[in-house]
């Protein structure tokens, strides 16, 4: 089934205790539409970019399989452009500098070929952006997921409340569930975010895993143990690219295939993790996503033997 991803391509400059990079290819759609490529097979990007951009990395996304009919070019006009330094904990890290440029007044144009897109993945931008995305599809997709940010519910809050009511489901960060819903019980806040539109709430915890909430059932997925986090940035665009990816595959959106679609995504953030960027993500191949699956699998498989 065909999925359509809107968000930023860009720009990162990073710096983590192992090292630092100059500009690489970043952005919450580069990693979403990298992530989903391996499982979806119509993929679809609508995003902007500057003339600075280079046609290589545009390359690299079509040989990826993604369609870049809707990557817009801006001539004159300069890529959007993050750079991060991540603490020795590598849970939080600083902005050391954010130009928006061409993001300042991007404006989502859908190709007609476009139109058909029966998955539609709402990547981290303003919620003006994304609002106009929904409206521009003439059909309304089967799944809308949604993204977004501390940033967002610090500033635009009552853009966001009407734009969730729309979404299908909504992913955010442990913090951002709690800033959103003003519950630190996650089980509250996610309770909550359904009140406001979403029938699904995904809460990203890093490290410690992910919670899938659906009516009144949960699922929990563990995050891998990795010796070594070589580099956070993008894993939770990555994680919401495998699911997605996965859903659009599969082409069902029941509550047992969405927990399969949240192993899938979180086997894809953890090898996301462990290179600059999106590098990792870059030559993966199948039997190697099916077995950091099949890690996935064991590190929640038990036996139990009732005991009276």
């Amino acid at each position: 089934m065909s999925l359509l991803t809107v968000g930023s391509v860009a720009f990162d400059a990073l710096e983590t205790p192992f090292g630092k990079t100059d500009k690489i290819i970043g952005g919450a759609a580069t990693y979403i539409t990298l992530s989903a490529s391996y499982f979806a097979e119509k993929n679809n990007l609508v995003a902007v970019v500057g003339d600075d951009f280079p046609q290589s990395m545009i390359n690299d996304l079509q040989q990826h399989g993604v369609n870049t009919e809707g990557l817009q070019i801006r001539q004159g006009e300069k890529t959007f452009f993050w750079s991060g330094k991540y603490h020795n904990d590598m849970n939080t890290r600083d902005t050391v500098e954010v130009q928006l440029n061409v993001m300042e007044d991007f404006d989502p144009i859908i190709p007609e070929s476009y139109q058909d897109c029966q998955y539609l993945m709402l990547g981290n931008t303003a919620p003006a952006i994304q609002r106009t995305v929904i409206e521009r599809l003439r059909t309304r997709p089967k799944l809308i997921v949604l993204d977004t940010m501390n940033l967002w519910i610090e500033i635009a809050y009552p853009d966001l409340t009407e734009l969730i009511k729309q979404v299908d489901v909504l992913v955010v960060n442990d913090e951002e569930s709690r800033q959103l819903t003003r519950e630190y019980s996650l089980v509250r806040a996610a309770a909550k975010i359904r009140t406001m539109g979403p029938k699904t709430v995904i809460i990203k915890k890093g490290e410690h895993g992910a919670l899938l909430f659906h009516e009144d059932r949960i699922f929990f997925a563990p995050a891998l143990p990795l010796e070594e986090v070589f580099d956070p940035t993008g894993a939770g665009d990555t994680f919401a690219g495998g699911f997605i990816g996965y859903l659009a595959k599969t082409d069902n959106i029941s509550f047992d295939n969405m927990k399969r679609g949240i192993i899938y995504g979180s086997a894809m953030a953890s090898f996301c993790v462990e290179k600059f960027g999106a590098e990792r993500i870059m030559n993966l191949t199948q039997d190697e996503i099916q077995a950091r699956v099949s890690e996935f699998v064991k590190l929640s498989a038990f036996g139990f033997e009732e005991v009276i």
